[in-house]
């Protein structure tokens, strides 16, 4: 009876030993198992990091070449807004400019059509003023006394009967009397000048007494003051 208990207690003990021997090989099964899921927990965790280390500077370098590409497109856009200011600038000096000029040649012809006194004619062999001659200067005298720059010279012509030098003393005398009546009119003497063409310069051409009368006249030129 005695070796039969110790036969039992025997089997016992080597069952305990078996059941620690299994445990203690499950548990360092276990503890390997762990640590491969680590590792490659870690290896799975890293490769974010290092791509996003491996693409983070490939980032920055696109989006400062896409600073630099803006602000050449920005710079660009303001060179030719600048430049597009300069031309309109230029423009509409060009045209101020044109327009100055041309309102001032249409001014200028405007007073010089106010200045302009038609004709005025004589008698056969006279230089005494007609009343309607006198009517003309009359009407022409206030434009005078308006633009006091502008001066006058008073042509006197004859037709083609006489002598040359007869009709240059006549043609003296026919633009020395309608001066002294525009200067009587209030227009300084120093503004107005004389000539006589005599029957070098005909008006009409003919021979008749129509052309005649158109010839015995006294004309009257404008100068502008000079600029």
């Amino acid at each position: 009876m005695k070796r039969s208990w110790g036969w039992v207690g025997l089997m016992a003990l080597v069952l305990c030993f078996s059941v620690l021997w299994m445990t203690g090989c499950a548990k360092k099964r276990t503890l390997q198992e762990g640590a491969v899921v680590t590792q490659e927990q870690k290896a799975v965790a890293q490769a974010p990091a290092e791509a996003a280390a491996t693409t983070a500077p490939d980032t920055r370098a696109a989006r400062d070449r896409a600073l630099q590409d803006q602000a050449l497109i920005d710079q660009a856009a303001r060179d030719a807004a600048e430049k597009a200011a300069r031309e309109a600038a230029a423009k509409a000096a060009k045209d101020a400019a044109d327009r100055a000029k041309r309102e001032a040649k249409e001014k200028a012809a405007a007073i010089l059509k106010e200045l302009q006194i038609a004709d005025v004619n004589f008698d056969y062999d006279k230089y005494n003023l007609k009343p309607e001659a006198q009517e003309i200067l009359k009407k022409g005298a206030p434009a005078y006394l308006k633009y006091r720059d502008y001066k006058l010279v008073v042509e006197g012509h004859c037709d083609e009967r006489g002598t040359a030098e007869y009709n240059l003393a006549l043609g003296e005398k026919r633009a020395t009397e309608a001066a002294k009546y525009l200067t009587d009119l209030g227009i300084e003497k120093e503004r107005i000048k004389t000539i006589s063409y005599g029957k070098e310069m005909p008006l009409d051409q003919g021979h008749d007494e129509a052309a005649w009368a158109k010839n015995r006249r006294a004309h009257f030129v404008i100068f502008p003051p000079v600029k």
